[in-house]
């Protein structure tokens, strides 16, 4: 016996769940599937951005959010000799209500995100129950089949099924998207050491040293660190063993010698097989893609996870009415990547740039740090670190929560927007 729902989202992470719960809040009956058991994974992008800050104060969410444990970044500075810096991007100086990125462990942003739908009555979220199947009649997607982790199957038919399944969709696969995909010189490695009191909290700090690169990333217990290599290596890597990557790591950050013999294995580094990709069309008849399903991303940046929210924001927005009167066409699905397709193609440009002109010189021992003559201007005119700072915070085609999603935070009724933000931020 099949089920029946308006919408289903395949995928619990960021974009499937803010896309839940907008859906919801527009009174449309939606299904989230999430294959595990918990949001519980280390080394998911856990960067919260000040365009995504603002989200989550329109939503009503700002005071919750306000409760989690995160650490705020304000800039991101290079060093030059041994105790200086040039701030390369200042999100300070950026004139929005949160000038700062959060870093919050994403399973805390995803049961946030869980149970602001929970509290609506078209919202349900099922864990443990992964889809297997697209259901596909008469050239249009009709719905999943799924599988629970106790063996159970299923299949629940929908008027429109998005897929927020990550860069390996099993959805964008089966329904046949094509992707173009762009050559990548870089793989990334993840790992965490341990954070002491002195640490700066409120910078992120690229380094760099020959055949190696790494940025740091304060997290509110630990410090997160993403180390970029060439890509092809994680084999190598892991053959020459754990006390050898200590060596480089050590070598690479000094300050942090002391700390490296908490990793005791390499079991401890998780690879991450870097893509950059993108669908030459979002959708088929009845299934859309959006986020990393839809366009995958360098880690160089940080801006995945915001990309995939503005998608799921601007989906929620052009495709609620459809879903409400049950006529989601695909002229409707192909807007969302009409309204979404230049701010991506923009920043996966920029990342491959970035990839050529400042990490792949770093990885061959050609130079250390961004160009000479970015850095000079950078000195000259301290001004401009603005402009990186509202790429990678707001981006290009930023998005608002749309009316019908709106709700008023837990402020007292009596204390003005503008007290609220200034006491968000203290956090």
């Amino acid at each position: 016996m099949s089920e029946r729902t308006g919408c289903v989202v395949v995928g619990g992470g960021p974009a499937g769940m803010v896309l839940g719960l907008l859906l919801a809040r527009a009174g449309v009956e939606v299904t989230v599937l999430e294959k595990h058991a918990d949001f519980l994974r280390d080394f998911r992008g856990d960067t919260v951005h000040p365009s995504t800050l603002q989200l989550l104060d329109e939503l009503g969410l700002a005071d919750r959010f306000a409760e989690l444990p995160y650490t705020r970044v304000e800039e991101v500075a290079f060093p030059i000799g041994d105790d200086r810096q040039i701030v390369v991007a200042d999100f300070r100086r950026l004139r929005v209500p949160y000038p700062y990125v959060a870093m919050v462990p994403q399973w805390d942003l995803l049961n946030l995100l869980a149970d602001a739908g929970r509290e609506e009555p078209t919202f349900s979220l099922r864990m443990r129950t992964e889809m297997t199947e697209l259901v596909q009649e008469g050239g249009r997607v009709r719905g999943v089949r799924y599988r629970t982790e106790d063996g159970g199957t299923g299949e629940i038919r929908a008027d429109l099924v998005v897929a927020c399944d990550g860069r390996w969709s099993t959805a964008r696969r089966q329904a046949g998207l094509r992707s173009t995909d762009f050559p990548v010189p870089i793989d990334a490695w993840w790992f965490r050491l341990p954070r002491e009191p002195d640490d700066e909290p409120a910078t992120l700090r690229p380094r760099a040293g020959p055949g190696r690169f790494a940025v740091v990333i304060p997290r509110d217990r630990y410090l997160q660190i993403a180390y970029i290599g060439r890509k092809g290596t994680d084999p190598q890597m892991r053959a020459r063993g754990v006390e050898r990557f200590r060596a480089d790591v050590a070598a690479l950050m000094p300050e942090l010698a002391g700390r490296v013999d908490t990793l005791a294995s390499m079991d401890d580094v998780k690879h991450l097989d870097v893509r950059v990709d993108r669908l030459r069309r979002w959708h088929a008849d009845g299934l859309l893609c959006i986020g990393d399903a839809a366009h995958s991303m360098s880690p160089v940046g940080g801006v995945g996870i915001n990309l995939a929210v503005q998608d799921a924001v601007a989906a929620a927005t052009l495709l609620a009415g459809p879903l409400r009167r049950g006529t989601v066409t695909p002229k409707d699905l192909a807007a969302v990547r009409t309204r979404r397709i230049l701010a991506t193609a923009a920043v996966q440009t920029v990342q491959r740039l970035m990839h050529r002109g400042l990490v792949v010189p770093i990885l061959e021992g050609r130079r250390m740090s961004p160009p000479t003559p970015v850095l000079a201007v950078l000195r000259r005119v301290p001004q401009l670190s603005s402009v990186p700072a509202y790429l990678i915070g707001v981006g290009l085609r930023p998005e608002h929560a749309p009316d019908f999603a709106r709700r008023t935070g837990s402020a007292a009724p009596t204390e003005r927007p503008a007290a609220r933000i200034r006491r968000l931020r203290t956090h």
